[in-house]
């Protein structure tokens, strides 16, 4: 398989392919949001050194995947082809049974870990005690083992639900391996910040974990063409996500304001000593 027989040098000289590079580059970002949310909550069980390098490790292997996969374009539209086909299953278009590709295969397998893995997550976060228990070295670098493991998986499945979608916009390969580059290049510049937001506020690591959960089902269901607009899914998640942070800063402003006056009452009424009573 020659890798690079895809690749054809293009025109920058034109403006249109500046707009697909600016068109593609955003379209990565946006399909990394739920790759870095992943790495963010993940890496957090890890010690505070040790964060940075498990986000960009994993964002490497991100990047590596989806450029392989570029290179090996022939193959992907190749995991489109039928290879399995479940009789108890009809198309939604009901053309029949249900027939799965490599592709459908890989979106169901993903969808069904990132969900189990999401929910497992939750249920983690709510075993306070659990959480500062103290690790040994031993245990501590099994532990960076078991989520780098995790972190390659998951960049897989990402990876090809990207590459998938980036296809069918624009047919020069390299210049979606210039953008998937660049794209990866402002994900790590701002998942470390990202990572701090997340997990500082337990709400905002409840808010992502939902949402994952929801990337999962949508993956589950594009692995069973029951086609789902990311569009929706997305705003739904800016709109939680607005008034999450509306209520994060509420709740900055009341703890600031009882610092400033701690003898006041949840209903701003002044407590009264009652030894000091007349």
């Amino acid at each position: 398989m020659d890798l690079f027989s895809t690749l054809e040098f293009p025109d920058f000289a034109s403006p249109q392919i500046w707009i697909s590079l600016l068109t593609l580059t955003f379209l990565e970002i946006v399909l990394g949001v739920d790759n870095i949310i992943f790495i963010s909550i993940i890496s957090d069980k890890l010690p505070k050194e040790r964060q940075r390098f498990a986000r960009n490790l994993g964002l490497t292997f991100a990047m590596v995947f989806r450029v392989i996969l570029l290179l090996m374009i022939n193959w992907i539209i190749g995991l489109k082809e039928p290879v399995l086909t479940l009789g108890f299953m009809e198309e939604p278009d009901g053309s029949g049974a249900l027939a799965l590709s490599w592709k459908d295969i890989i979106l169901l397998a993903g969808g069904i870990f990132l969900i189990a893995k999401s929910t497992f997550e939750i249920h983690s976060k709510m075993q306070i005690d659990e959480r500062h228990k103290p690790k040994t070295a031993s245990a501590a670098s099994s532990l960076m083992t078991l989520i780098i493991i995790q972190i390659i998986l998951i960049d897989l499945v990402f990876s090809l639900d990207s590459i998938l979608t980036a296809i069918g916009l624009v047919d020069n390969v390299l210049l979606m391996i210039i953008a998937v580059i660049i794209s990866i290049a402002i994900m790590m510049a701002f998942a470390g910040p990202i990572s701090r937001i997340i997990n500082k506020h337990p709400s905002l690591q409840m808010l992502a974990l939902a949402f994952l959960v929801v990337i999962g089902v949508m993956l589950v269901a594009e692995g069973i063409h029951q086609h789902v607009s990311k569009n929706i899914i997305y705003s739904c998640l800016a709109f939680s996500l607005a008034v999450e942070m509306l209520n994060i800063r509420l709740r900055s402003k009341r703890n600031k304001f009882y610092r400033l006056n701690p003898d006041l009452k949840d209903n701003l009424e002044i407590k009264q000593d009652d030894d000091h009573v007349v």
